[in-house]
């Protein structure tokens, strides 16, 4: 669900930000940023980019249905007014 990869750069960011010769410092803080950005991350109410072009797929495919079944209830009525 969620883009670990673009967490793992922000922490990779936050890492190369701390002075060097505190290598252990930084992983210890990348450890724990990742982990408090996922916790994070988790709570929002989010889909991933992939569940969004799948919903956004079957929506169109709905969509293109509906104008599909629109047209040919007008034929319907078209025909159902020619017989009055």
């Amino acid at each position: 669900m969620i883009d670990t990869k673009k967490i793992e750069e922000i922490v990779q960011q936050v890492s190369d930000a701390l002075p060097p010769g505190v290598k252990q410092l930084a992983e210890d803080v990348e450890g724990k940023t990742k982990q408090v950005l996922q916790q994070q991350l988790n709570k929002l109410d989010v889909v991933t980019r992939e569940e969004f072009d799948v919903q956004t797929r079957v929506l169109m495919r709905t969509r293109e249905k509906l104008v599909d079944l629109e047209q040919k209830l007008a034929e319907l009525e078209a025909q159902i007014n020619q017989k009055d």
